[in-house]
Formats: structure tokens, sequence, C-alpha cells
């Protein structure tokens, strides 16, 4: 499992056949479930605000952390509805606006869990989430090594995990606002799926 980390500088359902219709935790075993879990326990801010992005019907956060707040937003109403993790929620197709409808500085931490590479404007997005994260806050991305070829962007399913990482990298490069970026490989066992982080 790899994450990649940086920290920042200071409606109706979307139909969008680039998204995934099923929930990324669908493509994810529980030994990745739980590493993602406790990375989240680890960097996220016990009593911050938190924001999920490209959010489905679970978030992975830890239960017993404080949050003060949890927002998703994605692009299935039904998933962030059953999410139970979230204190609120959006809907929004961040392929076709990237533009998060927050303030800036509003948020303590970001996730983007297993979906990193259904986005086709990543470096816009990132951004995003850099001006909506207080200076400092990280975002934490985490990808699988499974594949589902006709639903993420097509340069993905040519790329080893190094290659995840090494396009994950550029992402953040692109943003331009990000700074202290990491990445961290965790694998597991040979009958489990390996899941890749990426904080930022």
């Amino acid at each position: 499992m790899a994450h990649f980390g940086a920290t920042a500088h200071a409606a109706d359902p979307v139909s969008d056949p680039a998204f995934p219709q099923e929930a990324p935790f669908a493509r994810i075993d529980s030994a990745a479930i739980a590493a993602v879990t406790n990375l989240y326990r680890e960097v996220l801010p016990p009593g911050g605000a938190i924001l999920d992005v490209m959010a489905g019907w679970v978030s992975h956060l830890p239960p017993e952390a404080p949050y003060r707040r949890v927002v998703g937003i994605g692009s299935e109403r039904r998933a962030l509805a059953e999410n139970p993790f979230l204190d609120e929620w959006r809907i929004q197709n961040l392929n076709s606006n990237p533009i998060l409808p927050f303030a800036t500085g509003e948020f303590d931490g970001a996730t983007i869990c297993a979906a990193i590479q259904h986005l086709a404007r990543p470096g816009e997005v990132i951004r995003e989430i850099a001006r909506v994260l207080r200076p400092g806050a990280p975002l934490i991305v985490t990808f699988s090594n499974r594949c589902v070829a006709t639903k993420p962007i097509a340069c993905w399913c040519l790329l080893d995990e190094t290659g995840h990482l090494c396009l994950i990298a550029q992402h953040f490069a692109q943003a331009g606002n990000w700074a202290k970026c990491c990445a961290i490989r965790q694998r597991g066992p040979v009958s489990s799926n390996r899941h890749q982080p990426a904080i930022g």
C-alpha cells in the first residue's frame, strides 16, 4: 500500500459514465480498508472539519474519532445519503465542474479514497482542495491496484503501481499550491489487493 501526501499552502444527481456507479469500497478488501482507516486515524486531526472528495456510501474514517464536521462531495445522491459518516453532502460532477462549493480554508483535512483514477481534471480538483483546506492541512489520496478498465481515465490502466504514484505526483505538481508531498507503499498478503495511499 502506498500513500502519497502533501500539505496545502495557505441539486440533482449527475450522470457521468466516467464516474463509478458502484462504491469504491466494493473494489478494496478488508485489509486495505483497515489500512486506510488507520492512516486516517494517524493523519487527520481529531476535532477537525473533514472533506471526503468523490465520496460514496462509506468514508472509512475511524468511528471513534471526534471530528467536528464531515462533508462529502460526489456524484451519487443515494450513496451520499446512506453514508453514516457524513454530517452533510453535496452532489457535484467534478469532471464537469472542478470548483468546490466551499470557502477558502474551511476544512482541516481531506480524503480521496479509491477514486482519483476517475477524475478527468485531477490537477484542477487538487488545486481546489488546497484552496478549501487551511494552510498545512493534509489531503490523503488512496488507491487500489485493482482496475476497472472501462471506468478509470485511459492512462491509469497502462501504468504499474510506481507509475500511479508518479502520475498522482504530477497531479499535485500541476495543481501548483502544494508542498511537502510524500508517498508510502504498503503491501499486503498475496491474497489481498494492495491499496496505495497518497498523502497530500
